[in-house]
């Protein structure tokens, strides 16, 4: 049965938690503390009480999550967010937040995976956030009718295309989560055709206007994939059984 500081020192060392800026908030590592040790991991992309719900009837005690605790700040424990945290120390689980040190890691991170998912290479990347590269790059790209085709099949709740770009893309770019701050860099970047989980309305008109090709796939649904990659690493590393935590998000 391995401790909660083994757990906590195998997933910052192999996120690089500590070397790569992130929006504030995220406070990437361990985030709620449990008892001190772990007999089963999760995954989920939130740090919700549908999460917490599940993590308790799983008989989860070390969870994993992109989206952590604390992206709404301070506030007062009332109402909802007293439900979240009784829900949380109830099950004695801790929790650890990865936000993009799992989007852009190479190996285990959601954009990377994306692409081995679709059966596709990274061939660099681009797009810094404070230093990072966090848009995995893919150089030799299928059509954009196939490349729609297997976006269908892998995110069966459904994709949204917005198809302004050419039939058959020059550079590919795959953001998880939400892409809307980037797309005004991708044609600095020579990307014209984006994979990503969540646009702003105002993407249709600036993919019109550049000529882009942007596939919107869901923020939840993009972002499962590091968590779940994390969570079996770790699993693996320290023989205790894991399990993936579906909230259902459609968004």
């Amino acid at each position: 049965m391995p401790s909660l500081d083994q757990l906590v020192a195998f997933c910052d060392r192999r996120v690089r938690v500590r070397d790569i800026a992130d929006f504030p908030g995220a406070f990437n590592g361990l985030q709620a503390a449990n008892s001190g040790r772990v007999t089963k991991i999760g995954a989920a992309v939130d740090a919700s009480v549908g999460s917490f719900a599940l993590a308790t009837a799983a008989g989860v005690d070390f969870l994993i999550v992109h989206h952590g605790m604390f992206w709404d700040g301070a506030q007062p424990i009332t109402g909802g967010q007293q439900i979240r945290l009784k829900t949380l120390f109830d099950a004695d689980c801790a929790v650890y937040s990865s936000h993009l040190p799992l989007d852009a890691h190479p190996q285990i991170g959601n954009n990377a995976l994306i692409a081995r998912a679709l059966g596709l290479k990274v061939s660099d990347w681009a797009i810094p956030y404070q230093g990072t590269p966090i848009a995995a790059v893919v150089g030799k790209s299928p059509t954009r009718a196939k490349l729609k085709s297997q976006l269908t099949k892998l995110f069966p709740r459904g994709i949204t295309a917005i198809e302004f770009g050419p039939s058959q893309p020059r550079k590919l770019g795959i953001i998880s989560g939400s892409g809307s701050s980037c797309v005004a860099q991708l044609a600095g970047a020579g990307i014209d055709t984006l994979i990503t989980g969540e646009l702003k309305q105002s993407a249709f008109n600036a993919a019109q206007e550049a000529g882009l090709n942007l596939f919107v796939c869901g923020h939840y649904a993009t972002e499962v994939f590091g968590v779940c990659a994390l969570a079996k690493e770790c699993a693996a590393r320290f023989h205790v059984p894991w399990e993936f935590l579906d909230t259902g998000c459609p968004l």
